[in-house]
């Protein structure tokens, strides 16, 4: 397995990635290699996750946790690479599995090429070309590989429907097999009743343009002018773009009523949001927010944009509200009617409640094994028409994967 960020480093694809880790290690029948990075400089590193379950990291000087730069990812490329053909040598592996095309998925591609292990490649959001603008410069370089990549996996998967649209413009013949995010629907749950508080917005993301929190800025302070009730702003993340919106809380004369929380470690998240009356994310572009998904499990209504996830997730007037891209005034309005409607609050948080109950990892990792043990099948037919026998076939049948 190969993902270039896994706990602490990176965002919501290091999340999916360890709680499909937490699902395999309960199947004995199932062993795991995962190939991810380290901060550190120049050494590898090798955690046990559990019992059939090895996290090999290799080094790539990280600086921020949040973010790996180019440099970083090349390096992860090329070592991850490295790295991978000597455990390719030192076990039979049944499949490999990818998170995102670049640079996971090179690194599949090629274990494919040279040792004709078949994968499954898992998009998750920026390597899908046209996903994130700041990567529009890289994505013309980029996008044949990306499309070789594609075209050579035994299975590509999607979180959302409005990812697939996307990867079709790239290339409108791809196949793709729908598999939503999930979450802990037991670490995240409606909190009991509590103490009255000011009405309480709250945005997990990372601060950066894309994400929006400069639009919920401008709503909040719009909605605080024309509101005598008390209100309360809280922003959980890090970003590059974390002193503009510092500066724009001031120029906005919010400062007073605006928390920059910083990053909370996942542990600690669900007080978060049970301190939240209604959950945000103004984002232009998203795959399937994890954020959404524990704030929906939480009980919270949510206020999001029409992007990746909205259609599986959210629909307008029952679990929440959809605005448009950088729509500040429908994003100040859809807060207050929140804002006054506390019967309504309360209805969407169930309604929120309900659907998150959905997508729980348990089944999402059933399904991402069977697409690997599907992948196989090709591998062992190729076995056949080398010569092999019907009983060492067979054997390796029965043999427990291995990724």
């Amino acid at each position: 397995m190969f993902d270039n960020e896994f706990p602490p480093l990176g965002g919501g694809t290091g999340v999916v990635n360890f709680h499909l880790l937490e699902e395999m290690a309960r199947r004995p029948d199932v062993t795991v290699d995962l190939v991810t990075s380290s901060r550190t400089r120049a050494r590898y590193e090798t955690e046990q996750f559990a019992d059939r379950i090895t996290i090999y990291k290799v080094p790539v000087d990280n600086h921020n946790i949040h973010h790996a730069t180019n440099r970083e990812l090349l390096r992860y490329s090329w070592r991850g690479l490295w790295l991978a053909r000597r455990l390719a040598t030192e076990h039979r592996y049944d499949a490999s599995f990818a998170f995102a095309g670049v640079p996971a998925g090179a690194i599949s591609y090629l274990l494919s090429l040279t040792h004709g292990l078949p994968y499954v490649l898992s998009l998750q959001g920026p390597d899908v070309p046209g996903f994130e603008a700041r990567y529009n410069y890289l994505y013309p370089v980029l996008t044949p590989l990306i499309a070789r990549i594609w075209r050579r996996a035994g299975a590509v998967t999607a979180i959302s429907a409005e990812q697939v649209a996307l990867a079709h413009r790239t290339m409108p013949d791809l196949a793709l097999v729908t598999i939503p995010n999930g979450v802990d629907t037991t670490s995240f749950a409606p909190a009991a009743e509590g103490a009255t508080r000011p009405f309480t917005i709250v945005c997990v993301a990372r601060l950066i343009e894309r994400k929006g929190q400069h639009h919920l800025l401008q709503a909040f302070a719009q909605l605080r002018a024309s509101s005598p009730e008390p209100m309360a702003l809280i922003f959980v993340g890090t970003g590059d773009a974390e002193p503009q919106l510092r500066a724009l809380a001031r120029d906005l004369n919010v400062t007073d009523a605006v928390t920059f929380q910083g990053f909370v470690p996942r542990e600690q998240m669900p007080p978060v949001y049970h301190h939240a009356d209604v959950f945000v994310l103004p984002s232009q572009h998203e795959g399937m927010s994890i954020a959404l998904l524990e704030a929906m499990a939480s009980g919270l209504p949510v206020i999001v944009t029409d992007t990746g996830g909205t259609a599986e997730l959210v629909t307008g007037g029952e679990n929440g509200e959809i605005v448009s891209w950088a729509d500040v005034p429908a994003l100040t309005a859809a807060l207050r009617t929140l804002l006054k409607a506390g019967d309504l609050r309360l209805r969407m948080g169930k309604e929120s409640r309900r659907r998150a109950l959905e997508f729980g990892w348990p089944a999402l990792a059933t399904r991402y094994l069977e697409l690997c043990e599907r992948v196989m099948v090709p591998s062992i037919e190729s076995q056949r028409a080398g010569g092999r026998s019907s009983g060492e076939i067979a054997s390796d049948l029965n043999r427990e994967p291995r990724v």
